[in-house]
C-alpha cells in the first residue's frame, strides 16, 4: 500500500497570535512555525501502519511558500519516505480549502495512493473541509474525525472509529479512501537525532505552483481580521439577590 499525507505549515500552537496593524491577517514575520498538530497525528498513524508492514511507502505533501521546506523535512524525519512541496507565493491559510483539495487531487491521480490520511483541520483557519472536498472530487470513500483506524490490506478495506454525540460510530470503507483524523487517534513520537540526520538525504521534490496548470478561483476573501474582545475581570457578589439583580439589569440575560 501507498499512503499520502498532506502536511501544513502553521503558526506554532505555543505562540500567541498577533493581528497585523492593518487588519489584513495575522503576523507571521519572526514567528515560530511548525507542522499542524492534526497532520502530525496523521503522519504518525501512517508510520505505525508501515511498522506493521501494511503500508510500504509514505509520501508527505505540503503546499506553501519556500519556507515550508522545513515542514517537509520534519515530515521526513518523522518517517515519511519522500516529500513533495508545491511552492506558492502565498501562505496556505490564504488559499481556500477547495483550492487545496484540487491541488491534492492532482497529486493523488499522479501518485495513485491507496489511502490519504490528513488532519481533520488546521489550527490556523479551523475549516475542517479539505478532506471532505478531496474525497468528493475523487469520488472516494471518506471517514472523518477518526479517533481509531484499522486497515485490512487483504480485504482492501479500512475501519474508521469516530466520536459522535451518542458515543462511537464505526465505518467500514473500501480502499482507496480519504481519512481525516482527530487528535485522539494517537500520540506522535519525538523525533530522534538519527532520524533528523536521515531526513537530510531523503528526496524532497519542489514543484512551482505554475507548473501544475490547475485553474484555481478565489472563492473566499478575507475582509478584516480583528483580535478578540478582551474579557472583563469578574466580580464577587454578596448574596443571591445581588447576583440576580446584576444578571437582570447589567448583563440583561434574565
Amino acid at each position: 500500500m501507498k499512503c499520502l499525507i498532506p502536511v501544513k505549515r502553521v503558526i506554532d500552537f505555543n505562540v500567541k497570535v498577533r493581528v497585523k496593524s492593518d487588519g489584513t491577517g495575522v503576523e507571521t514575520d519572526q514567528v515560530k512555525m511548525s507542522m499542524n498538530p492534526f497532520d502530525e497525528v496523521a503522519l504518525e498513524e501512517a508510520v505505525r501502519l508501515k511498522e506493521k508492514v501494511i503500508v510500504k511507502e509514505i509520501i508527505a505533501i505540503s503546499i506553501g511558500v519556500s519556507s515550508a521546506q522545513e515542514t517537509c523535512r520534519v515530515a521526513l524525519a518523522r518517517g515519511a519516505d519522500r516529500a513533495i512541496l508545491i511552492e506558492t507565493n502565498v501562505e496556505t491559510n490564504e488559499m481556500p480549502p477547495l483550492s487545496i483539495a484540487k491541488i491534492l487531487k492532482y497529486f493523488v491521480l499522479q501518485e495513485k495512493p491507496d489511502l490519504v490520511i490528513l488532519g481533520k483541520q488546521a489550527i490556523d483557519d479551523d475549516c475542517n473541509q479539505t478532506g471532505q472536498m478531496l474525497a468528493a472530487l475523487l469520488g472516494w470513500a471518506q471517514g472523518t474525525n477518526a479517533s481509531g483506524l484499522n486497515v485490512n490490506a487483504s480485504t482492501g478495506s479500512v475501519e474508521v472509529i469516530r466520536e459522535v454525540d451518542g458515543g462511537l460510530e464505526t465505518l467500514s470503507l473500501k480502499l482507496p479512501a480519504v481519512v481525516s483524523v482527530d487528535l485522539r487517534l494517537n500520540e506522535p513520537r519525538y523525533i530522534s537525532l538519527p532520524n533528523i540526520m536521515k531526513a537530510k538525504s531523503k528526496p524532497l521534490q519542489i514543484i512551482p505552483m505554475g507548473d501544475l496548470k490547475i485553474e484555481l478561483k478565489q472563492h473566499l476573501k478575507t475582509i478584516q481580521v480583528e483580535p478578540p474582545v478582551m474579557r472583563r475581570s469578574g466580580i464577587k457578589v454578596n448574596n443571591a439577590k445581588e447576583l440576580v439583580d446584576k444578571l437582570r439589569n447589567e448583563a440583561k440575560v434574565l
